[in-house]
């Protein structure tokens, strides 16, 4: 016969082993989940809305996640255009400080 110590020592090496085979087991990986409509709606949305920012991006994003078809874009004022232009066209030349505004002032005259 085994003595009492032995016993408890067995059992513990078997506990033990048991315990190892178990943990080492791969846990079965989760099911993807799929979204819910909202959450594609939203995804869709903010997809789409790439380039947008500040208010032109929220109110796109409200129209879009409601169902609405969007807003048509504003239309700039001719003097607006105007300004537009000359903007883009004095950052092309990289003109700053006194040479930007000389310009800005001769452009939106002309």
């Amino acid at each position: 016969m085994l003595s009492r110590t032995s016993q408890l020592a067995s059992a513990f090496v078997l506990s033990a082993c048991f315990f190892g085979a178990y943990a080492q087991t791969p846990a079965a990986p989760a099911p993807a989940k799929t979204p819910t409509p909202q959450q594609q709606r939203m995804a869709d949305c903010n997809k789409s809305a790439t380039g947008k920012t500040g208010d032109d991006r929220k109110t796109y994003m409200s129209s879009c996640l409601k169902g609405e078809a969007p807003a048509p874009a504003k239309q700039l004022t001719p003097q607006q255009q105007k300004m537009k232009d000359c903007n883009a066209t004095a950052g092309e030349q990289k003109l700053t400080g006194d040479k930007r505004k000389a310009f800005m002032s001769t452009c939106l005259k002309g």
